[in-house]
């Protein structure tokens, strides 16, 4: 397994007034980090073609792989209030995909049903919606030389066993899982076990570490958020929270994964620390 980073890991490191996005990607392959994911910035489509184009050759200037980049997107709750706007968007995001030079991207799927809905919200209801459009995107996809992913996130796309029967809906064979191993704890998931159930569709996966506490103890207060049952979370370095990130490991390579590990820290730290630490602790973990 290779090791890599998302730039959202970065945080206020990779906006202008300080490294800016080179300046992380700089920072990336000073410590030893062998590939990227990518997160959507606010540009327009034949603006962001030209800088996606710009940032892949500062990659291989840099000695680094652009791996995958990752997108919004709603299938229920469609922004625009049309199905047909929203595969386009994606589509045109796949572009961008191809142009940062990335062989995966990552789009999300929904936010779930309106809370005014009482019957038919469930995920099976859902998956009825979403899987034609994804398989429609996916297929897309496939003729630019990227494999299209879902990953666990966002609460209602979460479950382990919701991802999988999503991906088995779409059946197709460039559509897999982005597996985030600390994401399942935000639907009150046994990490190592819900790693286990998706590890064989992934394509991609996200190291990630949380603290944990339970929802009945009082709020830890600022940089908490509470997880789909009310307990506690907070980004941790990897290997300081509650995510047993070995185990998930370990699955996945039993499991015939040997793509990309890419950080993704969201906690209190630094984040030029956090990520140095995480790493150094995730190539161990991963036997490197």
């Amino acid at each position: 397994m290779k090791i890599g980073v998302s730039l959202y890991s970065f945080h206020q490191y990779a906006t202008d007034g300080s490294l800016g996005v080179k300046g992380c990607i700089d920072k990336a392959v000073e410590m030893g980090i062998e590939g990227l994911d990518f997160i959507e910035v606010g540009l327009g489509y034949e603006d962001y073609l030209a800088y996606a184009a710009d940032i892949n050759k500062h990659c291989k200037s840099a000695g680094i792989e652009p791996v995958c980049f990752c997108t919004g997107a709603d299938f229920i709750n469609t922004p625009s209030g049309d199905l047909k706007s929203e595969i386009e968007k994606v589509k045109r995001n796949v572009d961008i995909a191809a142009a940062y030079g990335c062989s995966v991207m990552r789009h999300d799927v929904t936010g779930g049903f309106p809370a005014s809905m009482k019957v038919g919200r469930g995920f099976d209801n859902a998956i009825e919606l979403m899987a034609p459009a994804i398989r429609e995107i996916t297929r897309y996809a496939e003729e630019k030389g990227v494999v299209t992913t879902v990953e666990n996130h966002g609460f209602f796309s979460q479950d382990a066993q919701r991802v999988e029967k999503l991906i088995n809906a779409v059946n197709e064979k460039n559509f897999g899982a982005l597996v985030d191993m600390g994401n399942f704890t935000c639907a009150d998931e046994d990490p190592a076990v819900s790693v286990g159930i998706m590890a064989p569709y992934a394509r991609h996966a996200h190291a990630k570490d949380f603290h944990v506490k339970c929802g009945s103890l009082d709020s830890p207060g600022e940089g908490w958020f509470m997880s789909r049952a009310g307990n506690y979370r907070r980004g941790a370095i990897i290997g300081h929270g509650a995510v047993p990130i070995r185990q998930c490991i370990d699955t996945l390579k039993r499991a015939g994964y040997d793509g990309y590990l890419a950080i993704e820290f969201e906690g209190m730290e630094d984040p030029l620390r956090g990520i140095s630490v995480g790493f150094n602790n995730l190539k161990r973990y991963a036997g490197r």
